[in-house]
């Protein structure tokens, strides 16, 4: 799974205000000269309190807190009865001021994408015993499937993430998603190996937007302070998707044939789709703020057609003046070519990743959590159908117990942060404050690993291993969360890079994993391999303790992370 785009401090197009821009009053907008100012009005020093159409135009900033200028309207008795209707820009309003209805719908609309998305990434490996059989090929080769869909994960994202930025993310939401649907069908209908590779590193292309940019939906329609619970929903999403695929699947294909697995995904996926494309809003700041530009213009373009020219507004003297202006964003002007965009979105996250060493820390802690569950997809069907002799549809159940660990995890961290909030409400004020509970829950990844290997036995009920599974899942939750909000609250601006660093070591290690993963637990033995890797998550747990010590000391020496916070404080 790639990660969500978070964009940390907002620009200017998606500044932070109480209350909304637009005065009460159905037709007459307010007219506050303080904040006009701010906006960056520029006007002449002229006190002419009448204008033409041929008067030169002057261009002003709009942001979210503009109050708009009152149009100079005649006398009442001389208005026109068809003025035009000031419902176009009014009804388009920051995201921040949504209401919760309309937040949650987009939440949990962006939470199903992820699940799906999730979902495609593990249930391929149920049916790779019939893929096998039917192409002559190992189940090491078919395996290659889930590294290639991994690896599309990992770098469309960092080509696709200036769309988002231009278009917005609805549109990259819809085209994606449809290609996503087609890719899908490509592999239930392909009768060749080579074509199901070819699809599924396509299918990995498309379907990272439907992860990376839900983060950024989140920091989209709410504050950080009440980002918590939505990125909580996120991360248990994409748990949640991982431990459904297999489960699912493992019941296909012990019934029906393997492609089912992916006409199934196919008509979700569809379904999923019609509700997006008719309830999903756009939901990123600087492109609603320029279509409000535009509708503003062209609610002016109108009042003038009729005759009504200028807006009323105060010169240098504090004097009442009358000029015609037209609005548009900053953000717009600042935004650098596609082809620049890509280039940054292409070099900056590796830059970081070798430049800072709290990126490199984290992708590493991260990495290793991610290749764990994707371990699972080969390490469950050997370890229960050789010990417990289970059926393919019995061992799929057993991933089950990934999803029930993801929505406990959830519900945890949901509450445990109200919780905290009420007791220590300085908590979060810091990025280190975030790792107090990750410092504590990440253990129970090397645990769980530890657990299951350690009960793998036939005279061990097969219940206690899957128990251990879910330890270890809701240690991976814990990390998946923390990696997120922490490297969200030290770079700000840079936040989406250096989360695509981790992003693309994370889905490129953990689509490696599944290759060596059978070998490794046959050759070692079960017990062995995963005391192999709790020693290294018992490593790896040391990096949050040693942010929660040492973390401001290394944010001082790095020259990126200690300018933002600089700036911030």
């Amino acid at each position: 799974m790639a990660d969500p785009e978070v964009k940390l401090p907002r620009t200017s197009s998606q500044e932070d205000d109480s209350s909304t821009d637009l005065d009460s009053t159905p037709r007459v907008p307010s007219h506050d000269p303080e904040k006009d100012d701010k906006a960056g009005a520029t006007s002449h020093s002229s006190k002419s309190s009448t204008i033409g159409a041929d008067d030169a135009i002057t261009y002003q900033y709009l942001t979210w807190h503009t109050s708009l200028p009152t149009p100079a309207f005649p006398p009442a008795s001389s208005l026109p009865e068809n003025l035009p209707s000031t419902a176009g820009y009014e009804k388009i309003i920051s995201p921040f001021l949504w209401s919760e209805k309309r937040k949650n719908l987009i939440t949990w609309l962006s939470c199903a994408a992820t699940i799906v998305t999730a979902w495609a990434a593990g249930s391929y490996t149920m049916g790779d015993d019939q893929m096998s059989a039917e192409w002559g090929v190992s189940r090491v080769a078919i395996t290659v499937g889930v590294t290639i869909f991994t690896a599309g994960f990992a770098i469309a994202p960092m080509v696709l993430a200036p769309f988002s930025e231009i278009n917005g993310r609805r549109p990259v939401f819809v085209v994606t998603g449809i290609l996503y649907v087609i890719f899908q069908l490509c592999c239930a209908l392909t009768r060749s190996y080579g074509g199901m590779l070819i699809s599924r590193f396509l299918k990995g292309c498309v379907s990272s937007t439907f992860s990376t940019m839900v983060g950024g939906v989140v920091s989209d329609i709410y504050q950080s302070e009440d980002r918590n619970t939505a990125m909580a929903l996120f991360s248990g999403s994409a748990l949640l998707g991982t431990g459904l695929g297999p489960m699912v699947s493992g019941f296909i294909a012990a019934n029906t044939t393997w492609r089912w697995i992916f006409y199934l995904q196919v008509i979700t996926c569809g379904v999923l789709m019609v509700f997006i494309i008719v309830f999903f809003k756009e939901t990123r700041g600087s492109v609603l703020l320029s279509r409000k530009a535009k509708a503003i213009n062209k609610y002016y373009d109108e009042l003038e057609a009729l005759g009504i020219v200028g807006v009323k507004i105060k010169d240098t003297d504090g004097n009442d003046v009358v000029r015609r202006i037209r609005w548009k964003v900053k953000s717009d002007e600042e935004r650098s070519s596609v082809v620049k965009m890509i280039t940054i979105s292409l070099y900056r996250p590796f830059h970081l990743l070798v430049t800072e060493p709290t990126v490199f820390f984290f992708s590493l802690w991260i990495s290793f959590s991610w290749s764990v569950l994707y371990l699972t997809f080969g390490a469950i069907p050997l370890v229960f159908r050789t010990l417990y002799d289970f059926t393919l549809d019995q061992a799929g159940a057993v991933f089950s117990a990934i999803s029930i660990a993801a929505i406990i995890s959830t519900i945890i961290a949901i509450y445990g942060d109200k919780i905290m909030k009420r007791r220590r409400p300085d908590m979060n004020k810091t990025p280190e404050g975030r790792l107090w509970f990750p410092c504590i829950q990440s253990c129970l990844l090397p645990i769980g690993l530890f657990w299951f290997g350690w009960t793998s036995y036939r005279s061990v009920h097969w219940i206690v291993p899957a128990l251990g599974i879910g330890c270890a899942t809701m240690g991976i939750f814990s990390i998946y969360l923390a990696v997120f909000n922490y490297l969200a609250d030290t770079y700000h601006r840079f936040a989406s890079s250096a989360l695509a660093a981790q992003s693309f070591c994370r889905n490129m290690l953990g689509g490696a994993v599944p290759l060596v993963i059978v070998q490794m637990y046959t050759n070692l033995g079960f017990q062995a391999a995963s005391s192999l890797l709790g020693g290294i998550g018992i490593l790896l747990t040391a990096v949050p303790f040693a942010l929660l010590i040492w973390g401001p000391k290394i944010r001082a020496k790095s020259k990126i992370a200690s300018e933002i916070m600089g700036q911030n404080d």
